[in-house]
This record gives C-alpha cells, structure tokens and sequence, in this order.
C-alpha cells in the first residue's frame, strides 16, 4: 500500500500540473497528447488514450478517469453517477467499436503498473527483468492493436 501511495502521489502531481501549466494559451497535456495522437491513430485509439495509459502507469484503474478528465478538458473528475454519461462522453469523442476494442486489447496488453515494475525489481534484483516485464506486453499490445484496427476496418468495410 505505502508503495502506491508513494508512486501515485507524484503521478498525481504531474498531471495536475500538465493539465494546468499552459504554453502559447495550450496546456501541456494538449502538446503531448497532439504529439502521440498519429501513432495512437494507427493503433485505433486516439492521443487522449495513449497518454491516459502513460499518465496512468502508477495505477492501471485510473486510466478511464485520465481519459474522460482529458477529453472535458478538466483537471479533476467529478463524480459520475451513471454509464450513460460516460458513453455520452466516449460517443461525442469519436469513440467507435473499433475504438473500444482497441483500447480493451491494450489495457490487457501493456506495461505493468509502477508498483508492479518496482516489486520485480525488488524481486529479481535485475533491471533487464523488469524492462523485459514492462517492453514485453507493450509491444505485444502495440502490435495487435494495430493489427486489429486495420483488420477491423477492412471487415466493417465489408459489411
């Protein structure tokens, strides 16, 4: 638990300040997010998406909030009471089914969690251990899901 906390916090903190630390009237989060937008593009996800699971990599269940903070373009969440309202939000940012799938494979396959990478340090005493652990399943999930949106394209295309 005190691990977490300790890698949470200041992932906390960087993303508050990327979000409110603007250049040229733009925040940060927006250049990064601009920046990785081509190469999430032919994953089938979008910028918001990648940078949801870079910023989230203390914790993986603070992915989906990264994502709906980033597309309302808040620094906090407030409370969601219902599904419909995060599908409101989804649909209104171009989320597709291919968007969807794409995004379930990828949080299946990528990087562990900080905590996760810090224990198989701890564990193995290798830092090859842990980058194999981290660089493994990215690059499975980077693969697939470009693999899969182009193969969903051409079957929704079909149909």
């Amino acid at each position: 638990m005190l691990r977490a906390i300790e890698v949470a916090i200041p992932a906390g903190a960087v993303i508050w300040i990327f979000s409110n630390l603007s250049i040229n009237g733009m925040s940060i989060l927006n250049y990064i997010i601009n920046f990785l937008d081509p190469f999430a593009k032919l994953m089938g996800l979008d910028g918001y998406i990648l940078v949801a699971f870079i910023f989230g990599m203390p914790a993986n269940e603070i992915v989906l909030p990264i994502i709906l903070m980033s597309y309302l373009g808040n620094s906090t969440l407030n409370s969601i009471s219902d599904y419909t309202t995060i599908s409101d939000i989804l649909t209104k940012n171009n989320w597709t089914i291919i968007t969807a799938i794409n995004t379930m494979i990828f949080t299946i396959l990528h990087f562990p969690c900080t905590t996760t990478l810090i224990s198989i340090f701890k564990e193995t005493k290798k830092f090859k251990w842990t980058f194999l652990s981290f660089i493994l399943p990215t690059i499975c999930g980077i693969i697939i899901c470009i693999i899969n949106n182009y193969a969903l394209k051409f079957v929704f295309k079909i149909l």
